[in-house]
């Protein structure tokens, strides 16, 4: 790196690091779920506009990711300090406790996450709660399938190696590829359509 590259970083660290802690750590965690939310959108969007013909990118969509996103922001945040609290890792226990915070994360944190993703963005698009309830009936087992796939090794690292004031930041750095996904599910197209049109 040039010599003033360092600096550079040195000077870049130093000015982000107030947004990781007390208070402003918060609306960090919150702007950060919804602006990688409505990345990851924007990433499955722009694959779609290639790969079909005649569509066009839906800022509206995006938009309401990135409101999905920021309304699970606290939650995260909150539950997050709350697991720490509840299991704090330290000894020998450390990885017993560590295979707990991934358990209840699984068990309890992803299932709730889920149905708001279905459910809020339901609301913002203008489906019924009984339209919301079906799409989340339908596809809601799809995403918990292709959830224990990702967010048990990835979490494993977070309760390990991250520290706790950066969990949600962590999560959102791994988000990016999971919320393509779930763009993916939530606006996939049948294929027997894709064939018509």
């Amino acid at each position: 790196m040039a010599p003033g590259g360092w600096r550079w970083l040195r000077v870049l660290r130093a000015t982000g690091q107030p947004l990781f802690r007390g208070r402003a750590l918060l609306a960090t965690n919150t702007l950060g779920c919804g602006a990688l939310m409505a990345a990851g959108d924007g990433v499955r969007q722009a694959w779609e506009v290639r790969h079909r013909p005649g569509q066009r990118f839906d800022p509206r969509r995006s938009a309401s990711m990135f409101a999905v996103g920021c309304s699970m922001g606290p939650f995260l945040h909150a539950w997050y300090l709350w697991l720490d609290r509840l299991l704090p890792a330290s000894g020998l226990a450390g990885l017993r406790t560590v295979l707990g915070k991934v358990l209840l994360d699984q068990l309890v944190a992803s299932p709730v996450l889920g149905a708001w993703y279905f459910l809020g963005l339901g609301c913002l698009q203008g489906q019924t709660v009984h339209e919301s309830c079906q799409e989340l009936r339908a596809k809601f087992w799809e995403l918990y399938r292709a959830d224990w796939c990702v967010w048990p090794p990835a979490q494993l690292v977070n309760f390990l190696f991250v520290p706790p004031h950066l969990r949600v930041t962590y999560v959102n750095g791994v988000t990016l590829g999971w919320d393509t996904y779930l763009s993916y599910l939530k606006y996939q197209v049948p294929t027997a359509a894709i064939q018509q049109g």
